[in-house]
């Protein structure tokens, strides 16, 4: 079982340091049509209050989204993109939440804006290769990278977890080439984007080697399919299955946890810490 390996970011604002300690990501959809609570949070009040009770049961970074990324939905433009997550990080900014917000996006122009309005961490799906001026933003204003591993035209023959550090390869050289730190990125496996339900299982149970990498790794497991799938149940009955996820990942050696229910993810971890490590003081 890995020991934790110890990394900082350094969002605008605030270090966060990754190790021992799980770090929640708190997922705020304001989206129509995203696959568990979409329509929810895409009215400004809500996803205010939302993002307060998510702070208050342990979240460390708050994750806004714009365009839902559930299969056969619908690409949105950059206008409507921008018309629904600028009034809520501008809103969460105005509210006094100074914790780093991160804009999840692919768009390089979505991603400038975001961070103009208050966004400090950029989390992109489609890891640099779909808009690559995504890493040019990102080293302009110093924001730490999520990219994610979603490829759809990878030879699903070949051994998943080869095949994903290889496209990491073309994603990093993407970030060296734009200037990006390397001590800025974090690299998420992306469950259940492009894999299938094996292939789910496959790279949690071998997500040491997506550590040994070198960087801190996001588990993004949340009310997916693959939980779904494999207990036959609804988005709204997969809480206990996202728990299980995470202390695995967590065990394995992930850093940041990304999930739609704070407090039980929450509680769950500080178990598998003291487990690992001992109680915290």
């Amino acid at each position: 079982m890995p020991a934790h390996r110890e990394y900082e970011l350094a969002p605008a604002g605030a270090a966060l340091r990754l190790g021992r300690t799980s770090r929640l990501m708190g997922i705020l959809n304001v989206t129509p049509d995203s696959f568990s609570d979409g329509g929810r949070f895409d009215a400004v009040p809500a996803a205010l209050a939302q993002a307060r009770l998510m702070l208050a049961e342990g979240a460390d970074i708050i994750d806004i989204g714009g365009e839902s990324t559930r299969p056969e939905a619908s690409e949105v433009s950059v206008a409507d993109e921008l018309a629904r997550v600028l009034p809520a990080i501008e809103a969460l900014r105005a509210d006094g939440i100074a914790a780093p917000i991160s804009i999840d996006t692919y768009k390089a122009e979505v991603a400038e804006r975001a961070i103009a309005a208050g966004a400090t961490i950029i989390n992109d799906v489609h890891g640099l290769q779909r808009e690559p001026e995504v890493a040019a933003v990102a080293t302009e204003h110093g924001a730490p990278l999520v990219v994610m591993h979603w490829d759809k035209a990878r030879d699903t023959g070949r051994d998943v977890m080869a095949e994903m550090a290889r496209y990491f390869d073309v994603t990093l050289d993407i970030a060296d080439k734009a200037g990006v730190a390397r001590d800025r990125i974090v690299l998420d496996p992306g469950f259940g984007f492009a894999k299938s339900l094996s292939e789910n299982y496959e790279i949690l149970r071998r997500l040491p080697e997506l550590v040994a990498l070198g960087f801190p790794v996001l588990v993004g497991t949340s009310r997916k399919s693959m939980i779904g799938k494999l207990l036959d149940v609804p988005a709204s009955e997969r809480l206990a299955g996202t728990v299980a996820t995470s202390v695995l990942g967590y065990t394995a050696g992930a850093h940041i946890f990304r999930v739609h229910d704070i407090r039980p993810n929450r509680d769950a971890l500080r178990v598998a810490e003291a487990a690992l490590y001992g109680p915290r003081d």
